[in-house]
């Protein structure tokens, strides 16, 4: 998907600052001009294109949720109202629950490829300072004041959003556990959508990833190279099938000592992830595969790009005979320094 294939329809925003002690409505939709169109165009391009992106899926029990009822009765041509209904929902939760951060909630609906998607982008007020002119007997009087209410910028992450299916009413969801009644949660999924939420592309990622790095924390701490193996492993993965099969990793990591992959598969069992495939999108999620970063008891840092660790007429790693490791950098044409 590419950006300029989403096709902005439209959208409204009301107003949900917990310190007013009600929320503040429009009564009529955004103007949508270039600019706006943008906005909202680049704000979805993010979730959608990311990996913290992850499914949700309404119960089949309508009467579960209120939300579900709203999104399958949504009409665009009654989309104030509609939007006002979604949006006191969100609003009750908030008003009880302090921790919850006030926010604009931007309620967007548009296509792709000519399917239409309503989106709940809720804009986490953030603090920024202006300047501010006034007028005296003297002249122009210019200040710095603090505003606690600026919506983010359009390079900003969204860190809460909704993505619906109108057609199948399929949920992507963004989200951040906040305090409720005591208790952190992810309060959109549970408590706002009351749907059921998977795993994030990039929190799979992240628990394979952590899995390897103990598991060899545990047993080759002393084996630095195996260690690089296996993150050279990971990034070879991605790159010719564009995912992370869990049970191809574990065999090619530690398929020769059976005890250390058996160890690594409970792991992913704990997650059922044994049999898992991790499809990251984003560059971010696979960026940490980009490079070997080793330090040494010396104190000597060495970042090798992993194209080069790969190839041994660049990096050699010699195991000594007593012991120690040596690393020969090769055929090196010019050293700059900074």
């Amino acid at each position: 998907m590419e950006q300029d294939e989403i096709i902005i329809r439209k959208g409204i925003v009301h107003i949900l600052d917990s310190e007013l002690g009600y929320p503040v409505y429009s009564e009529q939709l955004l103007d949508m001009n270039p600019d706006i169109n943008d906005f909202f165009r680049q704000h979805i391009y993010k979730i959608m294109s990311g990996d913290d992106m992850k499914k949700c899926y309404f119960d089949d029990n309508e009467d579960e949720s209120d939300m579900y009822k709203l999104v399958k009765e949504f009409n665009e041509d009654d989309m104030v109202e509609d939007s006002k209904k979604m949006t006191g929902i969100l609003y009750e939760i908030m008003n009880s629950n302090v921790a919850i951060p006030s926010a604009d909630l931007a309620i967007v609906t548009f296509q792709i490829q000519g399917k239409k998607y309503l989106s709940l982008l809720k804009m986490n007020y953030k603090e920024s300072y202006v300047h501010m002119t006034n007028s005296n007997e003297t002249g122009n009087v210019n200040s710095i004041i603090r505003y606690q209410s600026t919506l983010p910028s359009s390079s900003a992450k969204l860190t809460e959003a909704v993505i619906i299916n109108l057609e199948n009413y399929e949920i992507s969801i963004i989200e951040k556990k906040y305090e409720v009644n005591g208790e952190k949660c992810n309060y959109l999924s549970t408590l706002y959508l009351k749907c059921k939420a998977a795993m994030s592309s990039k929190s799979k990622m992240d628990i394979v990833t952590r899995a390897v790095e103990q598991v060899n924390k545990k047993h080759y701490s002393e084996e630095p190279v195996k260690q690089m193996e296996a993150k050279r492993i990971i990034k070879e993965e991605i790159e010719q099938n564009g995912t992370v099969s869990v049970e191809k990793i574990s065999e090619k990591i530690y398929g020769q000592v059976p005890e250390i992959k058996e160890e690594f598969d409970a792991k992913m069992e704990k997650y059922h992830m044994e049999s898992a495939e991790v499809k990251p999108q984003s560059e971010r999620t696979t960026k940490k595969f980009e490079k070997q970063f080793l330090k040494t008891d010396t104190g000597i840092e060495i970042n090798i790009p992993m194209e080069q660790y790969r190839d041994i007429n660049q990096v050699e790693f010699i195991t000594n005979p007593d012991g120690t490791i040596s690393v020969l950098i090769k055929n090196i044409n010019k050293i700059l320094t900074r």
